[in-house]
């Protein structure tokens, strides 16, 4: 009998599980829980508790055996949700916003990962809002986030405390086709890497998309 080859879904899910594996370990290791959550933004609740906000909602990080939870709710955390908040909570360096926005090509190793980014981020902001931008408003209100002062329509999504990302769309014409972005304050490195931020951006375009198709 034939092994069965693995598909792709199957490696992903197994550099997930990894990921996960790998990422818990380090918190588990962490010296100082109270000053990464000085540095994160999260709350330390003792003895064994950790609340870190994470697109608009509170979740729980269990210690000692790193659970990740959301509050008040029995809906099992995305693997990817999982590490993701792990990645920022350990990583962050409590670096002060700049208040300057940047590029996915401005970030270490941007520009190569840029195709990749392109294809699962921006892309789908596009495709999904481009023809009716003030859909991503309505969709950006549901999820307690705002608008903001760029292109022809754009919005603010508090990823984590100290993680803003900004959407921007630019309406298109006869001649122009519209188009889109995604912007980040310049001091995200500080707390994610590339591609974390590349997953983190696909998942909030996906979670808007969602919005606008359950409405």
């Amino acid at each position: 009998m034939k092994n069965r080859r693995s598909s792709p879904h199957d490696s992903r899910e197994h550099g997930y599980e990894l990921s996960y594996k790998l990422a818990r370990e380090q918190l588990a290791k962490s010296s100082d829980i109270q000053e990464q959550c000085r540095k994160s933004g999260a709350e330390y609740v003792e003895p064994n508790e950790i609340v870190i906000n994470y697109l608009n909602q509170p979740y729980y990080i269990t210690l000692p055996d790193v659970e990740i939870s959301l509050q008040d709710s029995k809906v099992k955390v995305p693997l990817k949700d999982k590490i993701l908040i792990l990645h920022y909570f350990t990583e962050a360096k409590g670096t002060p916003a700049t208040g300057k926005l940047i590029t996915y090509k401005q970030l270490p190793g941007g520009v190569s990962y840029f195709p990749a980014f392109s294809r699962r981020a921006i892309a789908p902001l596009v495709n999904h809002f481009g023809k009716n931008p003030e859909l991503l408003i309505k969709a950006a209100a549901k999820l307690g986030e705002r608008g903001a002062d760029y292109g022809d329509v754009s919005v603010n999504v508090n990823a984590f405390d100290h993680v803003p990302i900004t959407l921007v769309l630019w309406r298109g014409d006869e001649e122009i086709a519209f188009n889109g972005n995604i912007l980040f304050d310049a001091n995200i490195s500080d707390y994610l890497s590339t591609e974390d931020i590349t997953v983190l951006s696909e998942t909030i375009i996906w979670k808007l998309v969602r919005e606008i198709s359950s409405a």
